[in-house]
């Protein structure tokens, strides 16, 4: 007869057997799901080029853009069975040379990004600890219950502070901004970028799964890739580096003459 020890590992083979057959069904099969339906599209707001230092870290003033863009998404296809979270970009593309003449290569650089978790299912953990938490008895689950009801609060204050939030997505993947301020600036290695040519923005995202391999947006060159459609926005040039000093002053004069008018 065998051992326990070698039932045990009989055991705890056969095991693993099975959840790397039922991992790798699971990867394999949203290959089959291309969510095409997928679809997102930018817009520039607003632009401006100002002349400071970026960071905090920087050590030289240099020319960096600022931006504001429109996003209309509707990513909800891309949710399946096998989605952890949703990591959504935008970028933007320009001239990495401000030389006329000279060689055209374009650079990339994120302007904002987010994350977006796929909503619970009913195996999750969390719903599965309510479950086990409300089977124990009264006298063992008493701790547990008021560790639950704490962790109770804090999600649902963190989820009222969301809902007040008008970046907050009206549904899974779907996402509606006017107005958004970028995340991070767009600076250059040679410190300039006022009057670049030919920017575009665009809208990338990575799909996170469960298991499986990371699915990229179509137009980002990394493969594997998902379906859907992208609209990117119209090319735009960046304008002349603003004068903060002179519109300060302008600002100034405008709030005097304002304090002058009502005197009057």
């Amino acid at each position: 007869m065998h051992s326990s020890l070698n039932r045990i590992q009989s055991v705890f083979g056969f095991f693993t057997t099975v959840a790397l057959v039922v991992s790798a069904l699971a990867a394999v099969s949203v290959l089959f799901f291309p969510a095409d339906e997928a679809n997102a599209s930018v817009q520039l707001k607003n632009v401006q080029v100002v002349k400071g230092r970026p960071h905090y870290y920087s050590t030289k003033r240099e020319e960096y853009a600022q931006l504001r863009f429109d996003l209309d998404a509707d990513l909800s296809p891309l949710f399946n069975w096998n989605t952890k979270q949703l990591f959504v970009y935008v970028y933007a593309t320009y001239s990495s040379s401000d030389v006329p003449g000279s060689q055209v290569r374009v650079s990339e650089s994120i302007i904002w990004d987010t994350i977006i978790p796929a909503t619970p299912s009913p195996y999750s953990w969390e719903i599965l600890k309510d479950k086990v938490i409300a089977l124990l008895p009264a006298s063992v689950s008493s701790d547990a219950v008021a560790a639950a009801k704490r962790n109770a609060k804090r999600h649902a204050k963190s989820k009222s502070a969301k809902s007040k939030s008008k970046k907050e997505a009206l549904a899974p993947g779907v996402l509606r901004l006017r107005g958004q301020k970028g995340k991070y600036q767009i600076s250059d290695i040679t410190g300039r970028l006022a009057q670049r040519q030919n920017v575009t923005l665009h809208v990338g995202w990575n799909v996170q799964p469960w298991v499986g391999a990371l699915m990229w947006a179509p137009g980002t060159g990394a493969v594997p890739r998902t379906g859907g459609t992208i609209v990117s926005s119209e090319p735009f040039d960046f304008p002349e580096v603003k004068d903060t000093k002179k519109a300060a002053a302008e600002k100034r004069a405008k709030e005097a003459e304002k304090v002058e008018k009502a005197s009057v």
